[in-house]
């Protein structure tokens, strides 16, 4: 859409959202009853801390640029949840920056049923921090996600610079590390006032010589998604595609989801058989 497409549409979006919300949502009293259904504009200008006219502009798509600090303000205003905050963002022609309050990271029955259904594609969600969210039993049998790796107990870039386990399943240890470091800077960059991401980096610099080399190169990232290979204990060398899919609902989740060649499936496949047989 053009800008003027753009700035209407932002209005629709504002003049729905607040029609939506009662003062008893916002923490308002409720007073006489109202004509109309929903907050009114100066409530919402209040609420975040704007002018009631300069709101009035942006219901009405004239061309004025609000600034990210005055999105945020809007999106907590509004209570606006991921995808609406997102859709905000857009409408105003803004960059989506990281939340400044992150939530706790997980995802529903639904979507881990479709992991499930993946077998025996391996497949795991990862967070913001590239912790593991969630995953299918295949991706814990190759990846060996399950066991507990404290101080950072299901997080990747920990797991890969300091798991001998998973140092040994990786071919190509170099060049992977240095693609999962240029990838892991662009995240955490997004969250440059998190202490859980320095805190993490800080660890991975005293125990990995390699993170600590890698992390002060800044390489430029570069796409994860080529054919992997894994050496499995019991199953010997595993090839897979990967690719790689934003989460519907979070800009800072995704899945992961390894399709397997042809005869990797078939080692796969019979494999998992045997594992729930108990053989």
């Amino acid at each position: 859409m053009n800008d003027s497409e753009r700035r209407s549409s932002l209005g629709h979006f504002l003049r729905k959202r607040r029609a939506s919300l009662s003062p008893a949502d916002v923490g308002l009293p409720t007073g006489a009853r109202r004509r109309t259904a929903g907050l009114r504009r100066e409530e919402v200008a209040q609420l975040s801390n704007i002018g009631t006219s300069w709101y009035v502009w942006l219901e009405q798509g004239r061309d004025v640029h609000p600034s990210t600090q005055v999105l945020e303000s809007l999106s907590t205003a509004l209570k606006l949840g991921p995808n609406e905050r997102r859709h905000l963002f857009f409408l105003a022609g803004e960059s989506l920056p990281p939340s400044s309050s992150p939530h706790e990271e997980s995802i529903g029955s639904a979507f881990q049923r479709m992991l499930d259904d993946l077998t025996p594609n391996p497949a795991y969600v990862l967070g913001r921090r590239w912790d593991f969210v969630a995953w299918n039993e295949a991706a814990s049998e190759i990846f060996s996600i399950a066991p507990a790796a404290p101080p950072y107990q299901l997080n990747l870039v920990w797991r890969y610079f300091t798991d001998l386990v998973w140092r040994a399943r990786f071919k190509d240890f170099d060049q992977k590390a240095a693609a999962i470091i240029a990838e892991f800077h662009a995240a955490a960059a997004r969250y440059a006032e998190d202490p859980s991401f320095a805190e993490l980096i800080e660890d991975l610099k005293r125990a990995s010589p390699e993170f600590d080399w890698l992390w002060l190169q800044h390489e430029t990232p570069s796409s994860l998604e080529r054919l992997k290979e894994v050496e499995h204990p019991d199953m010997g060398n595993l090839e897979f595609d990967q690719i790689t899919l934003q989460f519907p609902n979070d800009p800072d989740m995704k899945v992961m989801i390894y399709t397997p060649l042809a005869a990797t499936r078939s080692k796969l496949e019979h494999f998992l058989v045997k594992r729930r047989l108990g053989l």
